[in-house]
């Protein structure tokens, strides 16, 4: 440490500048893989037909004032055909910083931006449009903890409690993107009325999947009504299943990303990569 008064030490300096650029270095090469994770992402969501093309982005947070997410554009993939060119770089307040080539921020990048900041310990948004989850907001069908053991990753997303955002609109304001993050609450997943899915969780893998599962069990809950009424799972049986520790759930998640990864000819890259 420099003591005012102290003469500069070349030495320390040149330490120093060193240490600062390798600490840059290593921060670029960690955000090429996020860029890359994020455009696999979107493409295992376009590829399940979780959205209308080009309807859809994911993004992660990488920094204090610095997020990743699917670019909207003319010259835009698409999420199915997302690569890391389609990815931009924006701060806080939805300015672009860098990435995405000719591609523009998404209008709804406050629907993300106001999810990170009312939730500070989330660093993965999802948004898709898929069919039966719409419906289900349409008909004013509620998602309820239908199955137990069957899927106890839908069972604790389901058991969380997905609330419904009552509008239709595109989420291109802080103020509506604010209504939308409170909504959602404590929960890692909101149905948005007529309009689509916001997902949440520690990575935008697992934001992904919780898409993945919402739709999944949108569909279990469209085909039981065919068939019935419903019934919700025993609350001791929900229970008994419980919740899991961190390090537990994210092997669940890391596991069930790579399995939706191969079904769709995508290789995950980041935590979930085989090893």
């Amino acid at each position: 440490m420099r003591i005012r008064g102290d003469l500069p030490d070349p030495a320390t300096d040149r330490a120093e500048r060193a240490e600062i650029e390798r600490a840059e270095i290593e921060r670029v090469r960690d955000e090429r893989v996020d860029v890359t994770r994020i455009a696999v992402a979107c493409r295992v969501l376009g590829k399940l037909d979780l959205t209308r093309e080009p309807a859809g982005h994911v993004s992660m947070r990488v920094g204090p004032d610095r997020v990743l997410i699917k670019s909207r554009g003319a010259d835009e993939s698409g999420l199915r055909f997302a690569g890391d060119a389609d990815v931009v770089a924006v701060d806080l307040a939805g300015r672009r910083l860098d990435g995405g080539g000719s591609a523009g921020v998404p209008k709804e990048v406050f629907l993300h931006l106001a999810v990170y900041r009312a939730n500070p310990g989330v660093r993965g948004v999802a948004h898709v449009h898929p069919v039966t989850p719409v419906l289900l907001t349409i008909c004013a069908v509620p998602l309820l903890p239908l199955i137990g053991a069957y899927d106890p990753l839908a069972l604790r997303l389901l058991n969380r409690g997905i609330p419904v955002y009552p509008r239709s609109v595109l989420i291109a304001t802080p103020e509506l993107g604010a209504q939308v993050a409170e909504v959602l609450g404590d929960s890692a997943a909101c149905l948005l009325r007529g309009h689509g899915v916001t997902t949440t969780g520690d990575s935008p893998e697992e934001a992904a999947l919780n898409a993945i599962k919402v739709n999944e069990m949108a569909e279990l809950s469209y085909r039981a009504h065919l068939l019935g009424t419903p019934q919700p799972t025993d609350p001791a049986d929900i229970a008994a299943i419980g919740e899991v520790g961190a390090e537990v759930r994210r092997g669940h998640v890391e596991s069930a990303w790579r399995y939706y990864c191969r079904l769709v000819g995508e290789t995950p890259v980041g935590p979930a990569a085989p090893r």
